[in-house]
Parts: C-alpha cells; sequence; structure tokens
C-alpha cells in the first residue's frame, strides 16, 4: 500500500483565539500547487486589500512552481532533467536557490541530495506498488545516479557533469515558494497572516491579538494525535516524518526519507521539526537533519538560530532549549 499524507501534517490552531477586535475579518482561501493545497490565512479589516495581497501572493507561488518545480513541463529544471536541453543560464534567483542546496549538501556531507529521484522510482513511492523490496542490483544501479557533485555552476551556467543525474525540487522549492509569498504579503501592506503547505509553515508577524502563533504537531506514531505545540513569531517551520509518504511490502513500512549509503529508508529518527527566520532554509534542514546525527544537529542550530525538536524510533524527545512547545502525548 502507497499511502502519502495529503491533509495538513501540521494543524495551525491559531483559528480558536485570534483576538476579540470585530472589526479584523480573517479572509482564508486554497489554491492547488505544488501538486497540492496552499492555504494563506489573513487577518485585516479590509477584505478586498486582504484578497488583493493573497492573490499576488498566490501568484508568486505559481510563478515558483512554473518556473523551477522539476515535475513541471518546461521549467529550468524539468527542461534539464529531459535532456530537452543541456545547459541553462539562471537568473539571480536561480543561483541564490542552487547555491542554498549546496551548503546544506555540504552542511549533511553530502546526504542531503537532491539527485536523489533514480533512488526514489526505484522504490515506486508513486502510484504503482511494488510486490517487494528493490534488489541490491537495482539499488545500486540507481545509486550511480545520485550525485549532487555533478550539479555544476558555472557562473550563471547549470549543467550536469554526468548523464542521468537529475535534480528533484520535492525537498526544498515549496517552503520556498511559502517564504517567498510571505514577502508579497509584508510588501503589499499585510501585517498578520499565516500560509501553510502541508510540511513548511510560515508566519508573518504575530496573531492579531499580539500573540504568538500556535501550531499543532502531529504524533509521527499516530497522526490522528497530537504530539504538542509549537509557537512561531515571524517564523517559517518544515516538517520532515517517516510517517508522511511511505509503502508496505509484506508486513513491513518503508518510508521515502531515503539514504545515499544504504539505498533503503533512513532509521533512527521519525520526525525533525525545524524553525527559522525563514521557511526555505526550515524545509531544507528539516530533511537534511534527518540524514545527521542528533550532537550535530543540536551545535549546528546552536550557531545559526535555528529551533529544531526531534522524535527518534523510541519516540524519545530532543529539542533546543529555545523552542516553546507544549508537550501533549506520546
Amino acid at each position: 500500500m502507497i499511502r502519502k499524507i495529503l491533509a495538513m501534517i501540521i494543524l495551525p490552531i491559531f483559528i480558536l483565539a485570534c483576538g476579540e477586535d470585530s472589526k479584523i475579518k480573517k479572509i482564508q482561501e486554497d489554491k492547488f500547487l505544488f501538486g497540492t493545497y496552499i492555504t494563506i490565512t489573513v487577518y485585516n479589516k479590509d477584505e478586498n486589500f486582504a484578497k488583493e495581497a493573497m492573490e499576488a501572493a498566490f501568484n508568486e507561488i505559481e510563478r515558483i512552481d512554473n518556473k523551477y518545480n522539476s515535475k513541471v513541463k518546461g521549467s529550468v529544471i524539468e527542461k534539464l532533467n529531459s535532456g530537452t536541453v543541456k545547459r541553462v543560464t539562471l537568473d539571480d534567483e536561480g543561483v541564490y536557490l542552487i547555491k542554498s542546496l549546496k551548503d546544506v549538501y555540504d552542511l549533511s556531507n553530502g546526504y542531503y541530495d537532491v539527485t536523489i529521484g533514480p533512488l526514489i522510482d526505484v522504490w515506486n513511492f508513486g502510484e504503482k506498488e511494488r510486490a517487494d523490496v528493490p534488489s541490491y542490483t537495482e539499488i545500486q544501479e540507481a545509486l550511480k545516479r545520485v550525485d549532487f557533485s555533478k550539479v555544476i555552476l558555472e557562473g550563471n551556467d547549470l549543467f550536469y557533469a554526468q548523464e542521468g543525474i537529475e535534480v528533484d525540487t520535492g525537498s526544498f522549492l515549496k517552503g520556498y515558494a511559502v517564504e517567498k509569498a510571505k514577502g508579497v504579503l509584508r510588501d503589499k501592506g499585510i501585517e498578520s497572516a499565516f500560509i501553510t503547505s502541508i510540511s513548511s509553515i510560515e508566519t508573518l508577524n504575530k496573531k492579531p491579538d499580539g500573540s504568538n502563533w500556535k501550531i499543532g504537531i502531529e504524533n509521527p506514531q499516530d497522526p490522528s494525535k497530537l504530539l504538542g505545540i509549537v509557537e512561531l513569531d515571524n517564523q517559517g517551520m518544515g516538517v520532515s516524518g517517516d510517517y508522511q509518504t511511505y509503502i508496505e511490502i509484506g508486513d513491513k513500512r518503508y518510508h521515502h526519507i531515503l539514504s545515499k549509503s544504504t539505498g533503503y529508508p533512513i532509521t533512527g529518527k521519525k520526525m525533525v521539526v525545524v524553525i527559522s527566520d525563514d521557511a526555505f532554509l526550515s524545509d531544507m534542514y528539516s530533511t537534511a537533519f534527518f540524514t545527521m546525527h542528533i550532537e550535530d544537529i543540536l551545535k549546528f542550530a546552536e550557531k545559526n538560530n535555528l529551533e529544531v525538536l526531534i522524535v527518534d524510533n523510541n519516540m524519545n524527545i530532543t529539542r533546543t532549549e529555545g523552542l516553546k512547545f507544549e508537550y501533549i502525548s506520546k
């Protein structure tokens, strides 16, 4: 059985208490982008003003989706992946994205690798179900085409130095789009807003009543329950978990966050939550941290002003001291 979580894996509970000022309205819309529903909630006295700002934010998300998404035909990355072109010239935005990916690749000692697509395809995390686990030969053949060091940026020119290399934007581009959408809302004069796209969240300032946004975190062992509540204040959050997308072969479950060294799902962690000033970084880090030792994660988080929550396979919770987290249940 293949399962993909299409509902929100992070549950905003701010709707329950958003202030008593009846003049401030809650305006909420969602659109299907990046293969999922992205929801923007704005608080403002002028509904028309809010809707205009939200439309501009959605347009920005759609622009990024069409321009870079590896699954969108005609995008910059899809053209390279498909071989339609051998080299593309990026603008400053594209260069920033690729350089950011390289930074996180280096941070994880190469284990956060956005060329992991061939290995994901072997496991069939899609519509077609496998009857058995991939063979050693299948995994080794796929791993020959997993190597971000073969993604070459020369000035503004991007190309692949090896046949069969492809960039998969799934682990980072949605977070970047959410972050950019927040900037659009801010530039349009919106002072209080919330954006969510399943595993990525951004908040613009605080709630209308001046309090922090409260976000319910699903229990990775039982997603129908909450593990706890975190607070955000003008921050972005990324979540990666072993329960989000998985397949079942026989009586065993295999999740989609795969190890480059073994070709199998990474063990040791069930969920990683990262909170920072940028949803793009939070999105990348939440996946990268899945591949890293907890001690190294905490050291990096302390140096880079990140808040992190890690749940291991035994449901033990490790978190940074500054994280505002209210534990509910395991």
